[in-house]
């Protein structure tokens, strides 16, 4: 099969592109022919054969011409439909597969697929996999940054509350940019043209479902693992985090928690705002940024991890990755954290934002090594999907008539 990657960003910028550069690899090992498309950047790494991309778009560091027009160009592309078309009257794809689209490459990409579909009278797939829940809501995550607060408000639609609530980056203009751009596309009913919609966990199922147009579209792929050799290490005496130290992490409810447990060491690997707050807590040690074996011997190495989230999480690959190390985990029972963790088994949940709740959960494996063990062991029979056993689902997907 003929196979387009399409996603706004490709070079390495975070998990769709971890997502699409090995998922390319893979289908191209298996003897597909794979090209992608996108912006245009410096550190690209992926393409097409005509190098055909869209320019890049820096919201940030534009000069003042760009930040001008770009309010304009992030609801409609002209641009992005013309270098898509280039694409696929040389490529002539049999699968579109869209990830991260909107503003950078807009919706209207969908539309040009169509008429390119229809001006050659041929048959190609459109399959999107959501790796948030931008089309329910305008600022993808569900969440209020002004709050801080989980928000559902535009699940129905009214995407207006967008606006009235400044829920993109806290700001009147950015937000009713991103009002108007949901509105249109809703207009223009753009997203009936999707065939399948991947949802990483049944919750984004369920939330995108709240979309009459989607409950026949959506299929839930939970994220595929690298294999991971299984090893049996020695566990030191501390708890890990890993990931970003931001608020809608958890960081601050479970800052509150290390306090209250001065006689237990905890280990925080990453960054982000909250880092001057865990470098205030004598308990906590801060190691920074750490990714390869680095990362690996922490989180093997470690008693239990936490996962003390307070957005709706998708399908957080810290959870899977810690487990397929042996390490249980402690996870916010919110969005599809609970799918990942076999409570009582591999780790335990805990209500989201309760301070009381994680610092039982947390004593509870801290003061129990022998179920700390148990947990570790029964990691070992864990099964997520490995890339192999993700295509093999990919593919009844692309083919299903």
């Amino acid at each position: 099969m003929r196979i387009l990657l399409i996603n706004k960003f490709l070079h390495p910028n975070g998990g769709s592109e971890t997502y699409i550069f090995k998922l390319g690899e893979h289908l191209q090992k298996k003897g597909h022919e794979v090209q992608y498309f996108g912006m245009e950047h410096p550190e690209r790494c992926v393409g097409n054969h005509i190098d055909s991309y869209t320019e890049n778009m820096d919201f940030h560091n534009g000069n003042i011409f760009s930040k001008i027009t770009y309010p304009i160009k992030t609801i409609y592309s002209k641009e992005a439909r013309k270098k898509l078309r280039l694409v696929l009257d040389d490529f002539k794809p049999d699968v579109c597969h869209l990830n991260n689209f909107n503003y950078q490459l807009t919706p209207s990409i969908i539309l040009e697929i169509v008429k390119w579909r229809n001006d050659n009278n041929r048959e190609c797939k459109i399959i999107y996999t959501a790796h948030d829940y931008k089309l329910v809501c305008p600022n993808y995550m569900l969440n209020n940054p002004v709050t801080h607060k989980n928000c559902e408000k535009c699940l129905n639609g009214h995407y207006i509350n967008c606006f009235k609530n400044k829920c993109i980056h806290s700001s009147y203009a950015k937000s009713l940019i991103g009002a108007l751009e949901a509105e249109f596309w809703k207009s223009k009913k753009v997203y009936q043209y999707i065939d399948t919609i991947i949802c990483c966990s049944d919750f984004m199922k369920q939330k995108l479902d709240s979309n009459p147009l989607f409950v026949n579209k959506t299929i839930v792929m939970h994220n595929f693992a690298t294999k991971i050799e299984w090893k049996e290490v020695l566990k030191k005496d501390y708890v890990v985090y890993f990931g970003r130290f931001s608020e809608e992490k958890g960081i601050n409810t479970l800052l509150e928690v290390c306090k209250s447990l001065p006689n237990i060491q905890f280990v925080f690997a990453g960054t982000g705002p909250l880092e001057n707050r865990i470098n205030q807590i004598k308990n906590i040690k801060n190691v920074g940024f750490k990714s390869g074996n680095d990362l690996e011997k922490l989180i093997r190495e470690a008693r239990f991890s936490v996962y003390p989230s307070e957005w709706y999480e998708n399908c957080p690959f810290s959870v899977i990755e810690s487990q397929m190390y042996g390490t249980p985990v402690i996870g916010a029972n919110i969005g599809g954290i609970p799918e990942l963790i076999q409570i009582n088994q591999t780790g335990e949940l805990f209500k989201s934002g309760n301070t009381d709740d994680l610092k039982d959960k947390i004593n509870k494996l801290w003061n129990n090594k022998g179920l700390c063990e148990k947990y570790s062991h029964n990691c070992k029979n864990t099964k997520f999907d490995t890339i192999e056993s993700y295509y093999k689902k990919l593919m009844k997907i692309y083919q299903r008539n």
